[in-house]
């Protein structure tokens, strides 16, 4: 008597069903790669504070340039003041010291015309003093103004008359009168000159 092996049979499952909502229709899942609705449009008032907001920003910021370059040319101001001041700190001095030194030397002149042996070691002594006062002038950065022979320049040289000159040219100074002087690039005191006006007519 054959037996017969029996082959269990599979279950072959049907797809579940969707889930019933309790309204009886069947739930819609969203696929992700669906897109969300498009942000609204921003208003007018919104707009408007945007722009606004955009013009002050740059307003600021040509302030600011203005501003930073302002501070830049002041500093640049400040600093060549304070060089200038350094420079000419002795100006007002030098000025006041000069006049002396003119005294000075027609003194010295003076002596130079005085008879006697007796006046000969004072000539020698307030020539040693005039040196010193020039040299020390010079250390300091006065220089003075050699203006004959030279074309008048009214920056330099202040003409108190004119006179015919056969050997100095028109417009040239002819004989200086009393010295200038300057400090560095600074005018102290113009040459006082006589300008030529050429051969007499």
């Amino acid at each position: 008597m054959s037996t017969e092996t029996e082959t269990p049979a599979t279950e072959t499952q049907a797809p579940e069903a969707p889930k019933a909502t309790s309204t009886g229709t069947s739930e819609t899942r969203a696929h992700p790669s669906a897109g969300t609705p498009e942000s609204a449009p921003a208003s007018g008032a919104e707009e408007n504070a945007i722009n606004q907001l955009q013009s002050d920003i740059g307003r600021f910021r040509d302030l600011a340039l203005r501003t930073q370059a302002d501070f830049e040319n002041y500093r640049k101001r400040a600093a060549r003041e304070k060089e200038d001041a350094v420079r000419f700190a002795n100006f007002a001095v030098f000025e006041r010291l000069i006049p002396i030194l003119d005294n000075f030397e027609l003194g010295l002149s003076a002596a130079r015309t005085a008879e006697g042996d007796g006046a000969k070691p004072i000539v020698e002594g307030m020539e040693m003093v005039r040196r010193q006062l020039i040299d020390f002038l010079s250390q300091h950065g006065v220089e003075t103004i050699d203006a004959e022979g030279k074309p008048f320049d009214p920056n330099l040289h202040e003409a108190v008359s004119q006179e015919p000159s056969t050997s100095v040219p028109e417009g040239s100074v002819t004989r200086q009168i009393r010295k200038g002087y300057r400090l560095k690039d600074r005018l102290l005191r113009p040459s006082m000159v006589i300008v030529s006006g050429g051969p007499a007519s």
